[in-house]
């Protein structure tokens, strides 16, 4: 519990499940591989301009010289397949790790934690205004034939002569930064951390998880008994029978 200072740490989406919690209610729950996340290297407000860790995560089987000699400068065997900073506030330089050492998923976090995942959304390619902002369309009927999905007038007439800059049309969707707020620690397993609700991104996609706060009327998951625990029980009640 070292570096319980540090609030933020790198993980994988892995899946959505569900779970039940003591008191009987159903929850989603989305499981995330947090991996031990190496210390990359330091910003320094003296040198930088700012106090931010550079936090290391997985393995990058073939890379550049240059992330291979950055690794190297903090006694890294293996160069890390993702790298994030996080920027830190209101904390000694001493209480900072080192480069080179590990952060593991326990130090950081533990149920009941409220926190903040940021990702990379999935990417829906070109869409139109309906998919995408969530335009009613047109009229279905009274002669309508390929007006149903189209977005309307865009203009103002002759004043301002233009359109304005983030008219809601059609475009690009998804593949973008997408933090989502007051989720909850519901259970950790090793290295699997186990949230209450749903994060942005595809599986295996890049999370930054960061603590906001502690849910102080927090209930834990319902612990469920494997069924071949249960028939083994059962058969040894039956043979002492």
């Amino acid at each position: 519990m070292r570096f319980i200072t540090m609030q933020a740490l790198l993980g994988q989406k892995k899946n959505q499940t569900q779970k039940f919690l003591q008191d009987g209610r159903r929850i989603p729950v989305t499981e995330i591989i947090v991996m031990e996340n190496a210390v990359v290297s330091l910003k320094t407000q003296e040198k930088d301009g700012y106090t931010a860790v550079q936090l290391g995560y997985g393995t990058k089987k073939h890379p550049t010289k240059a992330l291979a000699g950055h690794s190297k400068g903090a006694t890294l065997e293996k160069a890390p397949l993702f790298m994030r900073e996080v920027k830190i506030i209101d904390m000694a330089s001493e209480e900072l790790p080192k480069p080179g050492e590990f952060l593991a998923l326990g130090d950081i976090f533990k149920p009941g934690d409220i926190i903040a995942v940021t990702g990379i959304s999935k990417g829906k390619g070109f869409a139109g205004g309906v998919k995408r902002y969530h335009f009613r369309g047109g009229p279905a009927t009274h002669g309508q034939s390929d007006r149903h999905r189209a977005p309307g007038s865009i203009g103002s007439g002759t004043t301002p002569g233009r359109v304005y800059k983030g008219k809601r049309m059609a475009g690009k969707m998804g593949n973008e930064t997408v933090t989502v707020k007051n989720l909850e620690v519901v259970g950790i397993d090793g290295e699997t951390m186990l949230i209450k609700g749903v994060v942005p991104g595809v599986r295996k996609g890049l999370l930054v998880i960061k603590k906001i706060g502690e849910d102080k009327k927090f209930v834990p998951l319902l612990e469920t008994i494997k069924k071949e625990t249960v028939v083994e029980e059962e058969i040894a009640t039956t043979a002492q029978v």
